[in-house]
């Protein structure tokens, strides 16, 4: 049986859904994976690009909010930024939470490429990460 995985978020536009694709196509033999957002917003162009460069696709994937996973029970909830670690409701059915803050790759200002660069320095850290803590996962 699949562990359930929530990562959270507060737009669940960039960290949240790169990580979400991340950890589905690194070990979805192993998690089911959700992401979802305090605030949604819309999924970045940019997590869309940088995630296609390592061919996951994303593009299919929405924003959503917390709310739509309620009533369902996780055995992890992952928070990828402190505000929604600190704005996050606390529902019966979240088993552990873990957080890691990465920094918010849609707030670097400058041209397409720094925007970019920004986006994949975030995107290898998530996947650092999860390779780094695979023994909390289990």
């Amino acid at each position: 049986m699949k562990k359930t995985v929530l990562i959270l978020c507060t737009g669940n536009s960039a960290r949240s859904q790169m990580a979400e694709g991340l950890l589905r196509h690194d070990a979805g033999d192993r998690f089911e994976v959700a992401s979802a957002g305090t605030q949604p917003n819309r999924v970045r162009p940019e997590a869309i690009a940088v995630m296609k460069e390592i061919g996951i696709d994303i593009s299919g994937h929405r924003s959503k909010s917390i709310d739509e996973f309620a009533s369902r029970d996780f055995d992890y909830v992952l928070t990828v930024c402190d505000n929604a670690k600190e704005s996050c409701p606390i529902y019966p059915g979240y088993g552990n939470r873990l957080h890691k803050g990465f920094e918010d790759p849609a707030a670097v200002e400058g041209s397409n490429e720094e925007k970019l660069a920004a986006f994949r320095k975030v995107r290898d850290e998530i996947r650092q990460y999860f390779q780094g803590c695979a023994y909390k996962l289990q």
